[in-house]
């Protein structure tokens, strides 16, 4: 027992001291970094320690831990699906029992409960591919946004276009995630193999599309959405929609215009397009989905099961020519993007996000809180759903 001047947190020297006096021990790395980190310290585990790490693809994790810890460790690894800023209450922690007893495992939950999240227990393979799913090509879509707004050297807050409804959450999203450490993204998108052919899928379905519409092939873009809109949204979905622009024009980086301008919604469209490419349909993820993913559904959703506002989207993917130079940045980005992705190159996608996150940083700040109370309010609709 500590007396009142002994310290309760003691700073170690090394992680070799933590490793061999910890009963429970988490490996809060970088994915593409966690092998070296265990090989170095995972073989001074105190015996019959528990070890688990907060990677977001468990893939590298699980196969350092397998690797380097010794035998009599217990392996229970977790994730908390959602980023630093959103409250954890009530949001998906995943579990997963990899090498461990009961007694083990239900320690680590006792420890976890503080959070409050909700505890959902998967294992390692099945969360890889569900964060694929319900992550990968959401953050594919943020990002080639970002890219191509610097493309065009454009503040989308200072462009009336890009103002109200769905593009705030196009543009706080955005800013979110380029306000973040590049590594969060690329971990997720280089090292998962199910995250690499969603990338590459969304990055065809953005090039087919796009080319539909500079080729005013009208007809053959409709049958293609309503393909995807069926297979992803079918007629036996009837639940409420998550989000509505009434939800979402309270949160404007800019002054919303009194007469709000059409949009192809070309990243929208891709994403419906990829999902029914891949056969995933995103409501069987909906308990391990993220904050931003519940938003990206939204969205899509809203576009999706309006089919007047649809047939505007379509008409004016073919028709008008107002997003045009920001469609072929965005087809270019998306492309990009799924390039370094495929080539395995984590430096490569530093120096790409970086320097987009160098353009955007001056409204990070404002981003942020904004963003924040976007979130809590659109989360607390999206329980109500």
């Amino acid at each position: 027992m500590l007396s009142r001047c002994q310290p309760k947190v003691r700073i170690m020297t090394s992680g070799h001291l933590v490793s061999r006096a910890s009963d429970y021990i988490i490996y809060s790395v970088e994915a593409k970094n966690i092998d070296a980190v265990v090989r170095n310290f995972g073989p001074s585990t105190k015996l019959g320690a528990i070890v688990g790490g907060q990677t977001s693809c468990k893939a590298p994790e699980i196969a350092a831990f397998e690797k380097h810890l010794p035998p009599d460790v217990s392996i229970v690894s977790c994730h908390s699906l959602h980023g630093p800023g959103v409250d954890p209450r009530g949001q998906p922690l995943v579990l997963i029992k990899h090498r461990a007893d009961d007694a083990a495992f239900g320690f680590v939950e006792r420890v976890l409960s503080c959070l409050n999240s909700k505890h959902v227990y998967l294992t390692a393979d099945q969360h890889d591919r569900i964060t694929a799913d319900t992550q990968a090509v959401t953050h594919a879509a943020f990002l080639s946004m970002g890219a191509a707004w610097l493309a065009n050297n454009q503040f989308p807050w200072e462009c009336p276009r890009y103002i109200g409804g769905i593009e705030n959450v196009k543009i706080n999203v955005t800013l979110r995630i380029y306000s973040n450490k590049w590594h969060v993204y690329a971990g997720l998108a280089i090292l998962n193999p199910a995250a690499q052919k969603q990338i590459k899928q969304y990055a065809e379905s953005v090039t087919e599309l796009f080319k539909l519409m500079l080729a005013g092939q009208k007809k053959e873009l409709r049958e293609r959405i309503h393909t995807a809109r069926k297979a992803v949204f079918g007629e036996d979905r009837k639940h409420d929609l998550l989000l509505e622009d009434k939800v979402l024009d309270q949160f404007s980086l800019g002054e919303i215009p009194e007469t709000r301008l059409k949009n192809n919604h070309l990243s929208l469209l891709a994403m419906v397009d990829c999902w029914w490419k891949l056969g995933i349909v995103p409501y069987d993820h909906m308990i391990c989905s993220t904050p931003l993913f519940r938003m990206w559904l939204g969205i899509t959703e809203y576009l999706f099961r309006n089919s007047e506002l649809l047939e505007e989207v379509i008409d004016t993917a073919i028709e008008d020519n107002t997003f045009r130079a920001d469609d072929l940045e965005f087809t270019f980005a998306a492309r990009d993007w799924s390039s370094r992705v495929s080539l395995g190159h984590f430096d490569g996608y530093r120096e790409k996000f970086e320097k987009i996150q160098e353009f955007f940083a001056p409204r990070f700040p404002e981003a942020t809180r904004v963003g924040n109370q976007m979130i809590k309010t659109i989360l607390e609709k999206t329980r109500e759903g």
